[in-house]
C-alpha cells in the first residue's frame, strides 16, 4: 500500500509538471490532519513512545492514509470520475460478498481454500476475522444503495445497483459479526431519518423499502437458523471470540493505561506492547489490540491526539452537513450521503472492534472521509456553491469556467 501511494503521487506530479502548472485543491480535514501528524513527529523526535520501531512504522501506515486523500481530492473533479468511482466501488464490493458466500458455502476451513488461519481466527470473506470484513462491507454497501435511489440513473441499473447493496448487507449477517449487524442497523436508522426529513422522497423511501425487502428475503434464505442463532447470541460468547465480559476487561485496563500518560499518550502503534503491564485477564490470551478504537487512540495519543481526532470528526460532519440540505440529490449530495453513511458505520462499530487498525479497511474510511468534507465541485451544487462569497470556498483553488460548464454538463 506504501509503495502503491508513493508510485501514484510520483505519477501526479509528473502530471502536473507536464502541464506546467501546480493546482492542489484544499480540504477542511487537511488543518487536523497536519496537527495529529505533528503530534506523532513529536512522540518520536522527543522519544515520548514505549516502542520507537512501532510508532515508526504506524506513521508511515498513516501518511499513506493520507497520501491516498490527498490524491482523491486532487483528481475527482468531473461528475463522470465520481460515477465511475461509485460504480467501481459497487461492483468490488459485490464480488467480495459473492466470493465471501461461496466460501461460507464450500468452505475448508481455510483462506481462499489455500491458507491455514490462526488458531483464534474466525474466516470470512478475504478476512481471517468476521468483524473485519462486516467492517469494509458497511462502508461499501451504502454506495449502491444510494445510487439505487439518486437521480441520474434508470432502469436496469438502478435494479442491479439495489440487488447488489441488498447482497452486501445480507454479508454482514451471515458474517455473524454483531457488532456489524448494530452499525448496519444504525446506517439503516440514519438513511430513514434522512428520506423522512426531506420532501418529496416517495421514491427514495420505496427503494429503500425494497432494498430491505430483498435483504431480509436473502438472509432467510442464505442464513436460516444458524443467522437466528447468531442474534440469539447478542450477550453470549461464541467459538473463539472474545466476549463481551473480556472486551470490557480490556476497556477498563486501556482506562488504567491511559491515566498513566493522559496526555500525549504511549505512542502510536505500541498498544500491544504496552497492555501486558496492565492486564487484568484471567487468561493468557495475548492481546494486540484494545477492540475499541476510542479507548485505543487515547492510550497511544493521549488527550491531544483524541481532540484533534475529535476536531478532525466534527469538520467532517460540518462540511457535510452542508452539502446535505438540497433534495432532490444531485451528484454532490449522494456522494456525501454515501459517504457519511459508510463513515457513521464504522464509527458505532468502532466501539466493540479495531477496523481502524486494519489497514485495509482505514483506508478506505479515510478517503472516504475527504470525498465527505470537500467542497462541492458536481453539477448545479456546484454553480451555487461558486456564486457563494469567497470566504466559503474553505481553501479549495479557484475552477475555471469552463471546468464548471463540463461538470454541469457531466452532472
Amino acid at each position: 500500500m506504501q509503495v502503491g501511494a508513493g508510485l501514484l503521487f510520483v505519477l501526479w506530479a509528473m502530471r502536473q509538471v507536464a502541464a506546467s502548472e501546480l493546482e492542489i485543491v484544499g480540504n477542511p480535514l487537511f488543518l487536523p490532519t497536519l496537527l495529529f501528524a505533528g503530534l506523532i513527529l513529536w512522540q518520536l523526535a522527543t522519544g515520548r513512545t514505549a516502542y520507537r520501531p512501532n510508532t515508526s512504522s504506524a506513521a508511515l501506515l498513516y501518511a499513506t492514509y493520507g497520501l491516498l486523500c490527498f490524491l482523491v481530492l486532487q483528481s475527482l473533479r468531473r461528475s463522470s470520475q465520481v460515477k465511475v468511482l461509485a460504480w467501481f466501488f459497487s461492483a468490488y464490493g459485490f464480488t467480495v460478498a459473492i466470493f465471501a458466500l461461496l466460501q461460507g458455502i464450500a468452505s475448508n476451513g481455510k483462506l481462499y481454500w489455500l491458507r491455514s488461519l490462526p488458531a483464534d481466527g474466525w474466516i470470512y470473506g478475504p478476512y481471517i476475522n468476521h468483524n473485519h470484513y462486516a467492517g469494509l462491507m458497511e462502508m461499501l454497501t451504502p454506495i449502491p444503495l444510494v445510487i439505487s435511489f439518486a437521480g441520474g440513473v434508470r432502469g436496469p441499473r438502478k435494479t442491479l445497483a439495489a440487488l447488489a447493496a441488498a447482497v452486501m448487507a445480507s454479508t454482514i449477517f451471515l458474517s455473524g459479526s454483531r457488532g456489524g449487524m448494530a452499525a448496519f442497523a444504525a446506517q439503516m436508522l440514519l438513511l430513514a431519518a434522512f428520506l423522512i426529513t426531506r420532501r418529496k422522497n416517495v421514491r427514495a423511501t420505496f427503494a429503500l423499502s425494497a432494498f430491505l425487502v430483498i435483504a431480509v428475503g436473502l438472509l432467510a434464505w442464505l442464513g436460516g437458523g444458524e443467522l437466528l442463532d447468531r442474534l440469539a447470541s447478542i450477550h453470549s460468547s461464541t467459538r473463539t471470540e472474545l466476549s463481551g465480559g473480556t472486551r470490557l476487561t480490556i476497556d477498563r485496563d486501556a482506562l488504567k493505561m491511559f491515566a498513566q500518560k493522559p496526555l500525549t499518550g504511549w505512542g502510536l502503534g505500541v498498544f500491544g506492547d504496552v497492555y501486558p503491564q496492565f492486564s487484568t485477564l484471567a487468561t493468557n490470551l495475548q492481546v494486540g489490540m484494545a477492540h475499541n478504537d476510542y479507548l485505543q487512540l487515547l492510550v497511544e495519543m493521549g488527550a491531544l491526539g483524541f481532540a484533534t481526532v475529535a476536531w478532525f470528526l466534527l469538520t467532517l460532519f460540518r462540511s457535510a452537513t452542508k452539502k446535505l440540505r438540497y433534495w432532490p440529490p444531485d451528484t454532490n449530495t449522494a456522494v456525501t450521503l454515501a459517504a457519511m453513511l459508510s463513515i457513521s458505520g464504522i464509527l458505532v462499530h468502532s466501539f466493540v472492534d479495531f477496523n481502524l487498525q486494519i489497514p485495509a479497511n482505514a483506508a478506505l474510511f479515510y478517503v472516504l472521509c475527504a470525498v465527505a468534507a470537500m467542497d462541492p465541485r458536481f453539477g448545479r451544487h456546484h454553480r451555487r456553491h461558486r456564486a457563494s462569497p469567497p470566504g466559503d470556498n474553505c481553501g479549495s483553488a479557484p475552477v475555471h469556467d469552463s471546468a464548471l460548464e463540463l461538470a454541469a454538463t457531466k452532472g
